[in-house]
């Protein structure tokens, strides 16, 4: 895919306040301190809480700021509630009881709170941010709702601007999605339909509007996690019989299946994660509390790192994982027991347990820098 969709969309925006993702990947002012970010989700009030990453992977809590906004309360059956720009300057939350979106700058001191926008539809879940643009999965589920992806531009201080057009539906209007991501050239995005056994992707044209839904059928039951490799594939989650697939991307966003459910012979592999240079992918799964590594080659066939599926354990119920920035240390959010399990990933793949840290039961959402 060799589209060069976001560097056009950027040039024709450039009236507005944007900034290029060339002009975000150069900037001198981004924070260099590693730190870790998830959501209380609090019905009464949804805050972001901080923890700030030691060189060694460990967290130290630092903190909590209100997103202005309100959560839910309960569990929203999702991945990348939070998401941070590449370059590491601005966090984005969802805040699905109030159906906004939240914006903050990520500064020395902290996070600094610069926006919060309507999400262009009901219960956001999910966001995927890539350069200037960034696109919020809507999950719908209240009377007269339907779920869709909608996209907002960046601006300079991190401020969204809705893009007239962009609002798109997916497959069916109860889909029950799980998670939105983009792929390394930006140039796609996919959705995985937890409820219709579907993957549905869009491709983003010259002037950054998004065509589709593309619909493709899961090898699998209940598509949930997923991540991109380096090689136009897409590796996803399936929670229904605990597995992982692999899928070949087309230019014009049609799956072909590689790995066809590679069984982790746990239970309920919800959260998945592909590493920094595309070698290994990790799912966590809900039902055995575990985190289950598979191999990844040059044609995308996944390959269990363990045989019986546990390449770590995790505190109980993990609800999302993400890796720091680096790629040295993943991390699951183990909202239902108020903890976050941390591990150091070495070359080979295996992980190594570090302490776990503790967090407020109910959180959603997930990033590290």
């Amino acid at each position: 895919m060799k589209r060069l969709a976001i560097r056009v969309f950027a040039l024709m925006l450039a009236t507005l306040p944007v900034v290029s993702s060339n002009a975000f990947a150069n900037s001198d002012d981004r924070p260099d301190a590693g730190a870790l970010y998830t959501a209380t989700n609090a019905a009464a009030g949804n805050s972001v809480l901080i923890f700030d990453r030691n060189e060694n992977g460990s967290l130290t809590a630092a903190g909590s700021v209100s997103t202005g906004g309100l959560g839910t309360g309960a569990g929203l059956g999702n991945q990348n509630g939070i998401a941070l720009t590449r370059n590491q300057r601005f966090l984005f939350v969802v805040n699905a009881g109030s159906n906004e979106i939240s914006s903050f700058a990520v500064e020395p001191s902290g996070l600094r709170l610069v926006d919060r926008v309507f999400s262009g539809g009901q219960r956001p879940i999910s966001i995927a941010t890539h350069g200037s643009l960034l696109f919020v999965l809507n999950a719908g589920g209240q009377a007269g709702s339907s779920d869709n992806i909608a996209g907002f531009s960046i601006g300079r201080d991190g401020q969204l601007s809705p893009i007239a057009g962009s609002t798109r539906p997916l497959s069916v209007s109860n889909a029950n999605p799980a998670e939105i991501a983009w792929n390394d050239e930006g140039d796609l995005l996919a959705v995985t339909e937890k409820g219709t056994k579907r993957i549905v992707t869009f491709t983003i044209d010259e002037r950054g509007l998004p065509n589709g839904p593309n619909v493709s059928a899961s090898s699998g039951l209940t598509p949930f996690g997923f991540g991109f490799g380096k090689r136009d594939q897409l590796f996803v989650s399936e929670a229904a019989a605990s597995a992982a697939s692999s899928y070949a991307v087309s230019d014009s966003g049609t799956l072909s299946v590689i790995s066809a459910s590679v069984l982790d012979h746990q239970a309920a592999a919800c959260w998945l994660v592909v590493s920094n240079d595309g070698r290994h992918a990790y799912v966590a799964n809900a039902g055995t509390a575990s985190v289950s590594g598979y191999s990844i080659d040059e044609q995308g066939t996944l390959s269990l790192l363990n045989a019986d599926g546990v390449t770590g354990l995790t505190a109980p119920g993990p609800v999302d994982e993400t890796f720091s920035a680096d790629g040295r240390f993943l991390y699951t959010l183990d909202a239902k027991s108020g903890a976050i399990s941390a591990f150091e990933v070495r070359g080979d793949g295996s992980l190594r347990k570090l302490p776990d840290t503790a967090v407020q039961i109910g959180t959603n959402g997930f990033a590290a820098r």
